[in-house]
């Protein structure tokens, strides 16, 4: 297999930080061509799962509205294969800044701290935005990610570009992979899990990528959300 060095460059995070690159083996891109469930098996999936959902996607939709003005659905740029930049779709889970109940957390200490930081009992976060953390429902509107090609269903999770700015040589061997919705991260833990062995664990799924393994990580996501383990 050929293992030469692919350069990753990927756009500028802000006006005023520099272009990172990173180098990632392009052995992993021979395997997402080559192994697990194949992209259009995952985008029918997806679209099948967007019809079947559509009842949970329109009152969520409605009962976000209902709890505090804004959006239900917002837009947030992501970074996934090889640096390139996209938008990734969610349900609104917190207040806006523009809401009189909004609370400011800038002094307050994160419970997961380095690349990935976060409060596990963030107040900004409404009653019904808990709710579809808990269970994962703010996720779903990333079928449609899943539809244009952005992710696919089983992948490492998309980073944030403020995240990615600062990764060691290491962590940036997650862009060596299309980002998806579930991932063996996302069933061994999610934010209960340090952000190296959340790295650890996407590069493990990058290297032993198969049919079988993609299929068993969809398998093992329903009991994650059943029972809601690391998610926040």
């Amino acid at each position: 297999m050929n293992t030469e060095r692919v350069a990753v460059a990927f756009s500028k995070v802000s006006a005023n930080s520099m272009v990172n690159v990173q180098e990632v083996p392009a052995d992993n891109m021979e395997k997402i061509r080559k192994s697990g469930l194949p992209k259009f098996i995952q985008q029918l999936i997806a679209l099948a799962g967007l019809v079947a959902f559509s009842p949970i996607l329109l009152l969520t939709a409605l009962f976000i509205r209902l709890e505090s003005p804004g959006d239900a659905i917002f837009t947030q740029t992501r970074v996934g294969l090889k640096g390139r930049r996209f938008k990734i779709y969610k349900f609104r889970s917190m207040r806006l800044s523009t809401d009189p109940k909004y609370i400011d957390i800038r002094q307050l200490k994160a419970d997961r701290e380095g690349v990935c930081a976060k409060l596990f009992k963030d107040p900004r976060i409404t009653r019904i935005g808990r709710f579809i953390r808990k269970s994962s429902i703010d996720e779903l509107p990333q079928l449609i990610n899943v539809l244009k090609g952005d992710m696919l269903l089983i992948g490492p999770r998309p980073a944030l570009p403020q995240e990615t700015d600062i990764y060691t040589k290491k962590a940036f061997g997650r862009l060596g992979s299309i980002p998806g919705l579930t991932g063996l991260w996302q069933v061994s833990g999610r934010a209960d899990t340090t952000f190296d062995e959340q790295v650890e664990l996407d590069l493990r799924y990058a290297k032993q990528r198969s049919l079988f393994e993609d299929i068993r990580i969809l398998w093992m996501t329903v009991p994650a959300v059943i029972f809601g383990k690391g998610a926040y």
